[in-house]
């Protein structure tokens, strides 16, 4: 059974409830960096005197990676080690689901995102994305649907994405999996290094991309390179770092939050053919204090981001807020942050950022965003002992 617990209590590092924080941004790593616009970094702080309290429904989960609310009742949260498990409403949580894929959980792998189909009322397809093992210290973000059965076991697992080529580095994998009616969207890393980050600017390699396929996993004949056919044809966009948030806006159109290297964590509007930069342009730098290439922010024929961060937040999945719970919430970013870690919102207008708040900050490193079936928030801490939290206003 769940019990109410204080922001503080969940790492001992918070007293009491949390209202919209007040915080200091620190200095930024790149300073000569000017952003494109000045409503694209640092907006104003939201402050509207909600205050959230954090709920504990599950606890003792080994490093959860993802979770998707099912219609019935209770929740799928993924292990990174290579788990899928049930939790009820009731926050019990229930032995691992069989059937799913092998995943190679070293470094930043392992089982990673879950979704739902949008009809999985009547199909119960789920989707699944992970690290494939592949051999030879070799790995990929893959993406598969299957059945998930009344009796909790997977039927039917079809893998319909390998990134290519294969990768020796357990690093950067994305990757988010949206399902989208007839399409799905499955978003892929870069795998880190100086030499494979380059292929995140290559249509031939699925580094670096936002993929778009067929439910089916066939590849759309209105895709942007469809006609290049191989790789290139899954491609929608490219030019991405490390693609660990994706979701639908309320008008349909995906929307993406990646991580940035020193600073220059970004949120992208996602539009099909165009290249978000990546390594050419960042608002950030190295982790060694060198410059991202030429050290340049802008090019003509890269995509600016909506928002960025410096420092950044090291974002995880977000959710655009849709619930009765919180009705002046309606359409707002909700999104994971890993570090300095908790609930960070965004308001919007037109389609760009005009707020900024932040909740439960270095409580914990949040992972991942859902909305709960009344409007609740949903969150798991990235921990050996993760948490499935719901939280709601004061």
């Amino acid at each position: 059974m769940s019990r109410t617990v204080q922001a503080a209590a969940i790492l001992s590092l918070l007293a009491g409830a949390a209202a919209a924080e007040g915080w200091d941004h620190g200095a930024r790593n790149t300073p000569h960096l000017a952003p494109a616009r000045a409503d694209q970094t640092r907006a104003p702080k939201t402050e509207d005197g909600v205050v959230l309290t954090a709920r504990t429904l599950a606890r003792g989960l080994d490093t959860p990676w993802a979770v998707a609310v099912l219609p019935d009742g209770g929740y799928l949260v993924t292990e990174r080690g290579g788990t899928l498990r049930v939790v009820g409403a009731d926050g019990r949580v229930g032995e691992p689901v069989a059937g799913v894929p092998d995943v190679l959980a070293e470094g930043q792998g392992g089982l990673l995102d879950v979704a739902l189909a949008p009809d999985f009322a009547e199909s119960r397809r789920i989707w699944l994305s992970y690290a494939k093992p592949l051999g030879g210290g070799l790995s990929a973000t893959a993406a598969a649907y299957a059945t998930l059965g009344a009796d909790n076991r997977l039927t039917g697992l079809t893998e319909v994405f390998v990134q290519d080529p294969p990768s020796p580095t357990a690093a950067h994998y994305g990757s988010r999996v949206v399902p989208d009616g007839d399409h799905v969207f499955i978003t892929t890393g870069e795998h880190f290094t100086p030499r494979e980050r380059q292929f995140a600017q290559d249509p031939a390699k699925s580094y670096g991309k936002v993929i778009r396929l067929n439910a089916d996993g066939t590849v759309p004949s209105d895709n942007p390179f469809a006609g290049q056919g191989g790789v290139a044809a899954q491609v929608w966009s490219l030019g991405h770092r490390n693609l660990q948030g994706a979701a639908l806006a309320p008008d349909g159109v995906l929307w993406t939050l990646e991580h940035g290297p020193r600073g220059g964590d970004e949120l992208n509007r996602i539009a099909p053919g165009r290249n978000y930069g990546w390594p050419v342009v960042s608002y950030g730098e190295n982790y060694n204090g060198s410059p991202i290439g030429e050290g340049l922010a802008h090019r003509d024929g890269m995509e600016e981001p909506v928002y960025f961060w410096d420092p950044v937040i090291a974002p995880g999945g977000f959710a655009f807020y849709d619930g009765a719970m919180l009705p002046d919430w309606q359409g707002d970013i909700l999104a994971a942050s890993l570090n300095p870690g908790g609930l960070v919102r965004l308001t919007l207008a037109e389609g760009r950022v005009t707020g900024e708040a932040r909740y439960f900050t270095g409580a914990a490193r949040f992972r991942d965003i859902a909305i709960d079936r009344d409007g609740a928030i949903l969150a798991v801490t990235d921990s050996p002992e993760g948490e499935l939290l719901r939280i709601t206003p004061d």
